[in-house]
């Protein structure tokens, strides 16, 4: 973050503010850590805060401190719109477009707010009039720790915000496996666990605790898995049929894509999942080494994110876009071999 963004945020967070926090549509893990870490902050910090979600998030990620708190823009919609109209400024965490908030698009693009950017994705948008974007970065759970040391006050991280920002880094890097894990990540996280965040226990809420219907519906993933070893690819499908007859909560596929990376000689996965209620098929890139899922999502399937890990829908059957898939992978091949 440059010097002049961050003294224009000082400024800026100096007088009392209404202020609402927003992370991108189907949050995760950093989206929710991210926006709940800094909501206890400035709330802390005596302005009025409020977090507004695009639609719900899993039900794994509420027990985070403040959870209870977010404003769901689909179910509370009034409310969330005039959080929005009211506000000074607006905070938008783990995403770079305002595309990326679904129905919330034409009511931030509507508002009178000033607004402040922090995300590690790549190629952002200009809408913000504070930025602190960095591609490099593991989580935009850890950009927060860093803005924080920019702000100076390093030593406000409660045990509550802490516990936030340390699920974060943790689910966004994989258990600190991915390469975007840096040394500093370490000391973050080592800070953190020292301001109160209670690593095993978070470990636990979100990868130990499963409903029985949600290890059928992997069961049933692991199954439907094609292997096109030619590519160095596999993908998973789930129609919306497979979801409902598992009892399928928001959520339960998290991590699913990853199973394909498990296989010798693989280095691209995708899962399809069909969504009926939206009338498209959500899908999940991840690759390893150099391929770019990042620029596939981009070109071919409206979508985006890392390097490494990338998310992007179609509008087809799932039928017909697994189809389009495969007929795209020739054009690949020498960059997946």
């Amino acid at each position: 973050m440059n010097l002049e963004h961050i003294n224009a945020l000082k400024t800026l967070l100096e007088s009392t503010s209404k202020i609402a926090i927003i992370p991108h549509k189907n949050p995760d893990g950093d989206a929710i850590g991210s926006t709940l870490g800094l909501w206890h902050y400035l709330k802390n910090k005596g302005h009025q805060a409020t977090i507004v979600a695009p639609n719900d998030f899993p039900k794994f990620l509420k027990w985070m401190p403040g959870a209870a708190q977010i404003l769901n823009f689909e179910k509370e919609n009034s409310q969330a719109k005039e959080c929005l109209e009211n506000a000074d400024i607006i905070f938008t965490l783990d995403f770079n477009h305002l595309g990326r908030v679904g129905q919330m698009t034409p009511y931030l693009e509507g508002a009178a707010a000033t607004f402040v950017m922090v995300d590690h994705h790549q190629q952002p948008a200009d809408y913000a009039q504070i930025m602190y974007s960095d591609v490099a970065m593991s989580s935009t759970c850890e950009m927060v720790c860093h803005l924080l040391e920019y702000l100076g006050d390093t030593d406000c991280i409660t045990s509550e915000m802490a516990n936030c920002l340390y699920t974060g880094i943790m689910t966004d890097t994989g258990s600190f496996k991915y390469r975007s894990t840096t040394s500093t990540t370490h000391r973050i996280i080592s800070s953190l666990i020292e301001k109160g965040a209670e690593n095993t226990t978070i470990h636990h809420r979100i990868y130990d605790t499963n409903a029985p219907s949600r290890l059928h519906l992997l069961g049933c993933a692991l199954k439907n898995m094609v292997i096109l070893e030619g590519y160095h690819a596999a993908y998973i499908t789930l129609s919306q049929a497979e979801l409902d007859a598992y009892d399928y909560k928001k959520g339960d596929t998290e991590g699913f894509v990853n199973y394909g990376l498990t296989l010798e000689d693989i280095s691209f996965a995708v899962i399809f999942i069909e969504s009926k209620d939206e009338g498209i098929i959500k899908i999940s890139f991840r690759s390893v080494g150099s391929f770019s899922v990042n620029d596939f999502a981009r070109n071919h399937f409206e979508g985006g994110g890392h390097t490494n890990a990338a998310g992007g829908k179609s509008d087809r059957s799932l039928l017909d876009t697994v189809s389009f898939f495969e007929s795209l992978l020739p054009s690949y091949q020498k960059e997946l071999g």
